[in-house]
């Protein structure tokens, strides 16, 4: 509970205090931003997609946004555009990583993922929508047991 009390303050910290500051930016300022964008609700979904469409305004805060998207996986399986909740994924893992808080975030920043996905979901019906559920669950799990593990890593960070 008391997690999302303070997702809920570090949303409105991060939007009410956009556009970012002239002075540098704090290493608490990035990281309370950095929770902001990666919850696993509506919001942070919201105010993540807001920020990415307008990343020039984020510069002050040195933000890695780049992506690879679904990395090894299809970016549309049979259809379904996971595009952005793979690009909102990297973001968090790519940031945290960033500035040493991986180990400590990648759950939040994994069920957020999962939540972006059942969005996808949610805009389809029946079978269609059972199917890409489905999907999405197997994309999570992948992150949830993989994730980790990415070229590039040190594994010793994760033992």
């Amino acid at each position: 509970m008391l997690g999302r009390s303070f997702a809920a303050l570090a949303l409105t910290t991060a939007v009410l205090t956009h556009p970012a500051p002239a002075h540098a930016v704090t290493l608490e300022q990035k990281l309370a931003t950095l929770a902001a964008f990666t919850q696993p609700t509506d919001a942070s979904s919201a105010a993540w997609r807001d920020a990415w469409s307008d990343r020039g305004s984020w510069a002050a805060y040195a933000f890695d946004w780049t992506t690879d998207q679904c990395s090894a996986s299809p970016d549309k399986p049979l259809g379904f555009d996971f595009r952005m909740p793979c690009t909102r994924h990297d973001f968090g893992y790519r940031n945290y990583k960033a500035v040493s808080r991986f180990t400590e975030n990648k759950a939040h920043v994994d069920d957020a993922f999962l939540h972006d996905l059942r969005q996808v979901c949610a805009g389809h019906e029946g079978a269609r929508r059972r199917v890409c559920e489905r999907l999405a669950w197997s994309y999570y799990q992948a992150v949830r047991r993989l994730g980790a593990l990415v070229p590039g890593d040190r594994l010793d960070e994760f033992a």
